[in-house]
């Protein structure tokens, strides 16, 4: 069991930035992904991007792609997600989950693990 702990958010302008913090319980993430995701107002859950704790490759969801930057800290088991010029429609609550490849040739991945989330508001 892997426990998730995500923080960071807030209320900011149009604009700024913002970093978010996804800490891990397990001392190891050999073989995991790590991904962030968003569930704004009325809206199904969005994957943005996710970072290989094997060998720290990256995607990244088109719409994130340029502003948005995931990073990870093996020493301390934290997962960043850094956010730069944020728009109102970046409104969500973002979460981090834990997952492994289900499938090579596609790319997809099954997620196996969640955080609580962390409310980010972005006002115009």
């Amino acid at each position: 069991q892997v426990q998730l702990a995500e923080s960071g958010g807030g209320l900011v302008q149009a604009g700024d930035s913002l970093r978010l913090s996804c800490v891990t319980s397990s001392s190891t993430l050999s073989n995991f992904v790590v991904g962030w995701f968003r569930q704004g107002p009325g809206n199904g859950r969005e994957f943005l991007a996710r970072i290989s704790a094997t060998d720290n490759s990256t995607f990244y969801a088109p719409s994130v792609k340029g502003r948005f930057t995931i990073s990870l800290d093996s020493a301390k088991n934290t997962v960043y997600l850094q956010m730069n010029s944020l728009k109102p429609e970046d409104t969500a609550v973002y979460s981090c989950g834990v997952g492994t490849l289900r499938d090579l040739k596609y790319q997809q991945y099954t997620w196996h693990y969640w955080g609580q989330g962390t409310k980010v508001t972005v006002s115009s």
